[in-house]
């Protein structure tokens, strides 16, 4: 990773991040990527994804590396009143302002969107926790697993399987709700660009989950009174997991009418066309259950390398289950240089991916490798026009810490 000019599509763009996890330095990063200038403000404890491992030293967790790269980090004690001026210093030149914590706690630390506002009306003050201020949920705490869970995922897994509840195995709602954050934000700006006045934006976890469940699964609740039961029945047919073969699993999706003819031509049914159950789409939907049966009954029968031929043959969507090592490992991948590996100026070697997307005249880039705590904590504080004298003076009082000594 280098250390070069800033490049990308959002590059002159400047963003103060407060947040911490993963739902808002996930946000900051998408947007890092594309080439903001990210200051990560950090208490001196610093962001708690740096203890979670593995790691090869302390404070530089794989979470933490694959979340806050393309920024620079600064250690800044609000609850002192220097550290709480040093922000607001920094807050002046900014674009947009971030944070994970409640509005009463921001206030609490004199950092509520009046205060920052004073400073720089222009700022867009992004606000990204658990639940809407406007509800009576307000200040209860979230964690991705809570909010699966409330929103229905969990749930939902359950029905589709018969088994008990699960999570999905993913920081889903910290990262779902991360890309609206990022949205969000960019949408302030580009508002505020135009027309200088700046304004506080909320963006709650639960409400952004529900929003991505309720679409897939209001169902016949869609209409009033309803006309069926919540659920997208195709999303919870228990058959709808990867076919087991006589050697693995393939993932298969047959999906329009002409698959299904293909299909059927393959299989030597081609008589199937007529039947009640699949003979077009509204049909299949209908009978989706039984649908999904059959196809893993004929699956079942042959190794995975011969129905990956016959398939790809028919113009049937499939492939072969990956686990996490075989994404790693994928050459279509490596060939487009989006698994790649880096050199950390402390951590070593390091796999990472790359920034999403291509950009012909604003290419993105790897600029920064994720920052030790407080390293760039004396550079970004002669930015904002802090002298060596008052940049002593907060060090002196623990207001700052200097990751570079």
């Amino acid at each position: 990773m280098t250390q070069a000019a800033l490049t990308g599509p959002l590059a002159g763009v400047r963003i103060l991040d407060l947040s911490s996890v993963v739902m808002g330095p996930y946000a900051t990063q998408v947007l890092g990527d594309l080439g903001a200038d990210i200051i990560k403000v950090e208490p001196p404890a610093g962001d708690n994804m740096r203890a979670v491992g593995p790691m090869r030293n302390p404070g530089m967790g794989h979470l933490y590396l694959h979340l806050n790269r393309n920024k620079r980090s600064i250690v800044l004690d609000l609850k002192q009143e220097s550290g709480r001026q040093a922000c607001l210093k920094l807050a002046e030149s900014c674009d947009a302002l971030l944070y994970n914590i409640r509005p009463q706690a921001m206030a609490r630390l004199g950092l509520d969107y009046a205060a920052v506002a004073a400073r720089n009306p222009r700022l867009v003050y992004v606000g990204a926790y658990g639940f809407s201020e406007a509800g009576p949920y307000a200040g209860r705490p979230a964690y991705d697993d809570l909010i699966q869970g409330q929103t229905g995922i969990a749930d939902l897994s359950a029905r589709q399987s018969g088994d008990l509840p699960r999570y999905a195995p993913l920081t889903l709602a910290d990262r779902s709700v991360g890309l609206h954050v990022a949205i969000a934000l960019l949408s302030g700006v580009l508002r505020a660009r135009a027309d200088g006045q700046g304004q506080a934006v909320e963006v709650p976890m639960f409400e952004g989950m529900a929003h991505m469940v309720l679409g897939d699964h209001l169902g016949g609740h869609s209409f009033e009174p309803p006309l069926g039961p919540t659920g997208y029945a195709r999303l919870l047919a228990a058959h709808r997991r990867p076919y087991a073969t006589t050697d693995g699993y393939l993932c298969l999706l047959i999906y329009n009418d002409k698959h299904w003819r293909n299909f059927f031509a393959l299989i030597g049914q081609p008589e199937l066309n007529e039947d009640p159950r699949f003979c077009n789409h509204t049909a299949r939907a209908r009978h989706i259950e039984a649908v999904y049966a059959f196809v893993a009954q004929i699956i079942a029968t042959r190794d995975s390398a011969s129905w990956l031929r016959d398939l790809e043959a028919a113009d049937i969507p499939a492939s072969r289950l990956y686990g996490v090592e075989d994404l790693i490992a994928d050459p279509h991948l490596r060939q487009t240089g989006f698994v790649r590996e880096v050199d950390h100026p402390t951590e070593g070697r390091l796999r990472t991916t790359a920034p999403l997307g291509r950009y012909e005249r604003t290419p993105l880039s790897l600029r920064r490798a994720a920052p030790r705590l407080g390293e760039h904590s004396r550079e970004l504080l002669r930015e904002a026009g802090l002298d060596e004298a008052a940049i002593d003076a907060l060090m002196t009082q623990h207001a700052c810490l200097d990751g570079q000594s």
